[in-house]
This record gives structure tokens, C-alpha cells and sequence, in this order.
């Protein structure tokens, strides 16, 4: 694979994403890179960027809330359950999971994750403790989990056409994956002195020498990440004792080993959605807005990726400052939607429109069902994001 110019989708890019993007196909470990239609300016590595490295590995390529994720399960139920037995669901999100910076449980939760060997960096191995009291925790941000809508216009994966209930949530790896991160990101830049300005966050390691130890700690806060989302929506799932038709989990803020072009390399997907040749995925909007059961169709310009939601076109200050709780609880309630809890810097208008980035991806992935979301839960306004 020749190292190219990467290809944009999507028209509406910050200028600022675009200049990262353009220092990160610039490192000498670079081959090629991609930028999906939700990108934004990020640490290093844009939001929606995706990156081929030679040998090496970017921490801040890979993200701060290492591997974050998406998970849904849908129910054998229609969806009107959630409107007549609202207290029944939102009971049902609020006993399940904690929200917030540093949220945690009282009484431990149990995973085979935590059987995983946690010594495999000094990072991990310290905060082993503090991981196993927030496991099955959601955190702050954009982070949620929600009832909706989701609805089939013709079968897909063995699911008839129709409307059902879907559980949707989104989170990641928590403080220790943001400590992971963190770390490795000061050991890359001491052992890079050469970079200067905003090119020191694109620091990288040799995966084969310093950067195994991050790529095990990765690999792990992959596990953990996982295991959130399943602690939660299995408990929920105990709780409600609905059948389950299907569940679909992927993450993204990862770096994968992948051949392309004939050349081993090193992928990273820095809020970007694996796209491989029907791999399923999810594209969510916004607490207002639809989101997108996807499968990939393996494009190789963009390195089999697609984007992981709408991506913000306003900063979290600039929110806060723009909208008010007013405007945005009227708009909720017109779209059906019951918000539980949030900050106003999620508000469906700080995210591009969702339909206009996946149409610009129509190569990437195509679209098997439409999520519409009812009843959302946030960390609650005036938490601090840690993502």
C-alpha cells in the first residue's frame, strides 16, 4: 500500500480536524488514513479519524476512553411498552447502571474479566481495584443507555419487519482506560522528543518493543469495556424478563492488527465504527434523533471503517452557552422522548444531522434498521465529561 492523501466523506468538517488529520498522515510510521463524515477535532488523532501505522501504535490514536462502545439488544416485544409501563423501564436503567465521574457501586459486581491478568502494565495492575467498583458503570459525556424504537422495514439477521423495543447503551473502559491512555501517551512523548506543538499527542510506540505493554492494557480495557455493557444489559434483561431477538456490540477508539492493500498494519479507529464486509454496527444520533443498525461493506478506502455517530458540530462550552433546557425539553417531547437525565451540552443541536452523515457513507455501510430512542438516561447536568 502506497502512502497516499487519505480520503474525507462528509462535507461539513471543522477546518481543525481536518489540520490533525493531516499531521497524523504526516508521521513517518503513517500509510494511510481515512476521516469519516462525524469529524471533529480530538487530542492527536480527530474524532472520526482512522489511521494505518507501520509497526506502531498511537495511544492518543486509539483515544482516551479506550475502547468505547456501542451495545443493543432487542426485545420480542413491540415498543409501546415503554410509554404504558414507563415506570417499569425507567426503574428498570436507573437500578441497572450508575452514571457520572467516578460513579461506582457499593457491593462489586462479578465478570470473568476481572479473572484477566491485570499485571500487565503498572497501570492496570494499580487500578484493578477501582476498575472492579466501577464495572457495569455508564460515566459521564456523551455516555448513556436508552430505551427506543427500533424498526425493521424489511427482515434482517432473522428479525421479521416491524417495530420493537431495543435497549441501546453507550460507554466505555472508565477512569482506567482514560489512566491507560494517559501514561502511555507521556512514555511516546519522552520517547519522542523530536515532535513539537500539536504533532507531541500523535506520539507513537513500537507495538513489538514499549508499545506491547500498552497493546496489552488495551486488549484488556477492550475486555472491561465489554463486560460493562453485558453487566448491564444482562441484569436488565433479568429484570424485565423479555426475549431477546438479537444483540449487536461494537467498538470503536481501538487499534486493530489488519492486513490492506497486501501489507500488515496497524489500524487505528479513533471514533470510527470497524466496517468489514458484513460486520454489524451501530450509529447512534442523539438523545433526539434516530440512530442506525448498520452492516459494513468492506470498503477498502477507508480501511473498512465507517463513522460511530453524528459527531458534534459545537463544542460542549458553546452548547451551554447556545440552548436552554426550555427549547430542548419541547423538542424532546415533540420527538416522543422522555430524558431521565442529561447535561445540556448533549442537546440533539450540538451534533451534526445524523441523516446527512449517513447518507455521505452510503459506500461504507448500509443501513438495516432505524432506532429511535424514548426513554434516555445521562450523567445528570453540571457533571464534568471524562471523554
Amino acid at each position: 500500500m502506497n502512502k497516499e492523501k487519505y480520503k474525507t466523506w462528509g462535507a461539513d468538517i471543522d477546518p481543525e480536524a481536518k489540520a490533525q488529520m493531516e499531521a497524523a498522515i504526516s508521521l513517518p510510521i503513517a500509510v494511510s488514513g481515512a476521516l469519516m463524515p462525524d469529524a471533529h477535532v480530538g487530542y492527536g488523532l480527530p474524532i472520526g479519524g482512522v489511521l494505518a501505522t507501520d509497526n506502531a501504535v498511537i495511544p492518543y490514536g486509539v483515544g482516551v476512553d479506550i475502547a468505547c462502545r456501542m451495545m443493543i439488544t432487542i426485545f420480542d416485544i413491540p415498543p409501546k411498552v415503554v410509554r404504558t409501563q414507563e415506570n417499569l423501564y425507567k426503574k428498570a436503567i436507573e437500578d441497572n447502571t450508575v452514571f457520572g465521574v467516578g460513579g461506582e457501586w457499593k457491593q462489586r459486581k462479578s465478570h470473568e474479566v476481572m479473572d484477566e491478568d491485570w499485571n500487565v502494565s503498572p497501570v492496570t495492575k494499580e487500578l484493578k481495584s477501582k476498575a472492579h467498583k466501577q464495572l457495569g458503570t455508564s460515566g459521564s459525556g456523551n455516555h448513556f443507555v436508552e430505551f427506543g424504537e427500533i424498526v425493521f422495514e424489511e427482515p434482517a439477521l432473522g428479525i421479521p419487519a416491524g417495530s420493537y423495543l431495543a435497549l441501546l447503551s453507550h460507554s466505555g473502559s472508565r477512569g482506567t482506560g482514560a489512566q491507560v491512555a494517559d501514561y502511555y501517551t507521556r512514555v511516546a512523548k519522552d520517547r519522542h522528543p523530536e515532535l513539537i506543538g500539536a504533532a507531541r499527542n500523535l506520539a507513537w510506540l513500537d507495538v513489538d518493543e514499549e508499545g506491547a505493554e500498552y497493546w496489552a492494557a488495551m486488549e484488556l480495557m477492550g475486555k472491561y469495556a465489554s463486560a460493562n455493557h453485558h453487566l448491564i444489559h444482562e441484569a436488565i434483561i433479568r429484570d424485565l424478563k423479555h426475549a431477546v431477538l438479537k444483540q449487536v456490540e461494537n467498538h470503536h477508539n481501538f487499534a486493530w492488527r489488519e492486513t490492506h492493500g497486501g501489507r500488515n498494519v496497524i489500524v487505528h479507529r479513533k471514533g470510527a465504527t470497524p466496517a468489514g464486509k458484513g460486520v454489524l454496527g451501530i450509529i447512534p444520533g442523539s438523545m433526539g434523533t434516530p440512530g442506525f443498525l448498520v452492516e459494513g461493506l468492506g470498503s477498502e478506502e477507508s480501511l473498512r471503517s465507517t463513522s460511530h455517530g453524528a459527531g458534534r458540530r459545537m463544542s460542549r462550552k458553546q452548547a451551554l452557552k447556545t440552548y436552554t433546557w426550555k427549547e430542548t425539553k419541547e423538542f424532546l417531547e415533540k420527538q416522543g422522548v422522555k430524558l431521565l437525565s442529561a447535561g445540556l451540552d448533549e442537546v440533539p443541536w450540538a451534533y451534526k444531522n445524523i441523516n446527512d452523515v449517513m447518507n455521505a457513507q452510503l459506500d461504507l455501510a448500509k443501513p438495516l434498521a432505524k432506532f429511535m430512542p424514548r426513554l434516555v438516561k445521562m450523567a445528570p447536568a453540571g457533571e464534568r465529561p471524562e471523554d
